[in-house]
């Protein structure tokens, strides 16, 4: 995976008027978690540019006082009328600990469905995921090519070894419907193998039928 760099330097004081200097400084608090201890901090607002307000997933690396920390952001606070950062929660990296995050789902191809008439349905943009940060993807590629109108394709049927997705094996990453254009264009629910949908059925109604 991608990383960025932030320069940080550490806190020596965490209460409400020193928090409140820093983000007057236009600096944000942050927190390194996952290590001995939790590492306090500060970093310009403006280094959080490519990582924050990006579509795209990157793990970090913290520089403070000559050290570097691996890390991944956990979490954040923006201002709710202002929308800027109030807060920031990193977490240590470690090579055999599994870490959670968001990875983009990129969609490759031109649906089979979707040039009958059909629309094309994304129902998530990012994946929550585990993995080793060895085996972080940068992103989820999808080819949705052999997806028909009426096909959907399921998280169980995207599955990888090197990571675990956080979602239902049965929850629909994307989906091809029947369009307006599509019904009044007299196109096929199904192709000719209609009653198999690409990726096959959601991962319980696989099971049943084997059973």
């Amino acid at each position: 995976m991608k990383s960025i760099t932030i320069q940080g330097t550490k806190r020596e004081s965490v209460g409400k008027k020193s928090t409140k200097a820093l983000r007057d400084a236009e600096l944000v608090p942050c927190v390194v978690y996952g290590g001995e201890q939790p590492i306090n901090f500060s970093t310009a607002e403006k280094s959080f540019k490519n990582l924050v307000y990006t579509p795209d997933a990157h793990t970090v690396v913290i520089e403070l006082e000559g050290k570097k920390i691996d890390a991944v952001l956990q979490d954040i606070q923006f201002h709710p009328i202002t929308d800027k950062i109030l807060h920031a929660d990193f977490y240590q990296l470690s090579a055999d600990k599994p870490v959670v995050m968001e990875v983009p789902v990129r969609l490759t191809g031109r649906s089979k469905g979707v040039v009958a008439g059909g629309a094309l349905r994304q129902s998530f943009r990012k994946l929550r995921l585990k993995a080793l940060p060895a085996n972080l993807p940068d992103e989820i590629v999808i080819d949705v090519t052999p997806l028909k109108i009426g096909n959907k394709l399921y998280v169980g049927s995207i599955k990888n070894e090197a990571y675990t997705f956080l979602h239902p094996d049965n929850a629909v990453v994307v989906a091809v419907k029947m369009s307006r254009n599509a019904m009044k264009g007299g196109a096929a629910v199904m192709d000719d193998d209609d009653d198999e949908e690409t990726e096959g059925a959601a991962p319980e109604a696989e099971a049943a039928s084997a059973e």
